[in-house]
C-alpha cells in the first residue's frame, strides 16, 4: 500500500482517545506506544510481508528483524513476538515452512525475546512476519517528530535491497550475488539502538519499504524542519547501482517517488541512478538517526566499532523552508 493511503482512510474512523496512549495511529512512528506506569511503556508493531529471497530460513530472519526493528527505532526493547503466517499447505512442502519459523525463532532469541505463539492462515502465497511488543520508559521514547535543526543525520545501513530483490527474481542475479544484503537484513538494529540511546538523539527511524527518502520525508514533516541529504555520502550495494543502470527497479520505487516529488528539491546534476536509490523500497534497513551535530562523528565511530561498518554521516536538519528535502549530489 502506498505511503499516505492508510493515514488517509484512517482519518475517516471514529477513534477512542486515551491519554495513556503515548503514541499512536495520528503520527507516522513505526509502532505504537501505550503507558502502563510511570516507569514502563509497551511498544507494539506488526509487520510481514512476501519472500523476497528463495532460501526460506533467510527469509524468516529478515522478516523477524523487519518486524523487531520498529521496536529498536523507538528506543525499545522487545520482549514478546507472536508469529504470522500464510502458507499453501496443499502446495508446498512444509519443510519450507519449518524453516522459515525456524529462521524467526534464531532472530527473536538473539532479540532476547520469546515467542508466544500466533495465527496461521492456509493462502496461495507465502506471507511471514510477526507481532511484537516491547517495552520503553515512558520518558525515553525516540519518535520521528523531533528533529532539530543543525543536527546531523546518520544512517546504519546501506540501501538498495528492492532493487537486489527485483534481480534476484528476475533471474539477473543469484543469491550469492546478494549474499552481504541478505546478511545485513537479517542483522537487527539491537547494536544501533542502545548506542544511540547513549546520545543526544532527537528522532529515529527504520528504513523500509518507503525507502529512504519517504521515510526522511515523514521525519521532515513530522518534526516541521526541512533535511538536506548528500547523496555520495549515502551508502549502498554497489550491485543495486548496476542493476539500476539496467532499469531493474521495483514498482515501488516508482510509487515513493510519486508521494514525494511535490515536497523533494533535487539538485538537476543529480546522478538519476542515485535518485533511483534512493527512492528503492527497503526491507529491514537501517536506522535512520537525528542527532546534535557535535557528538555525531562520535556516535559513528562507535557504530562502526560495533559492527556497523557503513553507518554514515549522510545530511543535516535545517530550519523548515519551502521543501521538506533538498537532495545534493
Amino acid at each position: 500500500m502506498g505511503p499516505g493511503v492508510l493515514a488517509e482512510l484512517l482519518k475517516e474512523l471514529p477513534f477512542r482517545e486515551d491519554p495513556r496512549l503515548l503514541v499512536g495511529h495520528e503520527q507516522s512512528d513505526d509502532a505504537g506506544v501505550y503507558i502502563l506506569s510511570d516507569e514502563t511503556a509497551i511498544v507494539q508493531t506488526i509487520d510481514f510481508f512476501t519472500p523476497i529471497v528463495n532460501d526460506p530460513y533467510d527469509f524468516g530472519r529478515i522478516a523477524a528483524a523487519n518486524a523487531l526493528s520498529d521496536v529498536y527505532a523507538m528506543g525499545g526493547t522487545p520482549i514478546t513476538a507472536m508469529n504470522i503466517v500464510c502458507f499453501p499447505v496443499k502446495h508446498l512442502d512444509l519443510h519450507y515452512l519449518k524453516e522459515i519459523l525456524k529462521g524467526g525463532l534464531n532472530k527473536i532469541h538473539e532479540a532476547g525475546a520469546v515467542l508466544v505463539g500466533g495465527h496461521s492462515i492456509e493462502d496461495e502465497e507465502i506471507k511471514y512476519g510477526l507481532s511484537v511488543t516491547g517495552i520503553v520508559h515512558p520518558n525515553k521514547v525516540i519518535t520521528n517528530s523531533g528533529a532539530r535543526p543543525n543536527d546531523a543525520l546518520i544512517l546504519t545501513k546501506p540501501i538498495g535491497t528492492g532493487i537486489l530483490a527485483t534481480g534476484l527474481k528476475g533471474g539477473i542475479i543469484t543469491e550469492d550475488d546478494m549474499f552481504e544484503a541478505i546478511e545485513w537484513m537479517a542483522a537487527l538494529n539491537k547494536e544501533a539502538s542502545e548506542i544511540m540511546q547513549d546520545y543526544s538523539v532527537s528522532a529515529c527511524t527504520d528504513i523500509t519499504g518507503f525507502g529512504l527518502i519517504g521515510h526522511t520525508l515523514e521525519m521532515a514533516r513530522a518534526s516541521s524542519v526541512t533535511i538536506e541529504i548528500s547523496a555520495s555520502l549515502v551508502p549502498f550495494y554497489p550491485k543495486a547501482y548496476e542493476l539500476a543502470s539496467m532499469g531493474i527497479i521495483p514498482a515501488g520505487t516508482y510509487s515513493n517517488k510519486s508521494f514525494c516529488e511535490k515536497l523533494v528539491a533535487i539538485d538537476p546534476s543529480l546522478d538519476k541512478i542515485m535518485l533511483d536509490i534512493l527512492t528503492d523500497p527497503q526491507t529491514s534497513g537501517g536506522l535512520l538517526i537525528s542527532v546534535k551535530e557535535p557528538e555525531a562523528e562520535l556516535m559513528v565511530e562507535k557504530l562502526k566499532s560495533r559492527g556497523l561498518i557503513y553507518s554514515s554521516i549522510i545530511g543535516k536538519v535545517k530550519k523548515q523552508s519551502e521543501f521538506s528535502i533538498i537532495i545534493s549530489p
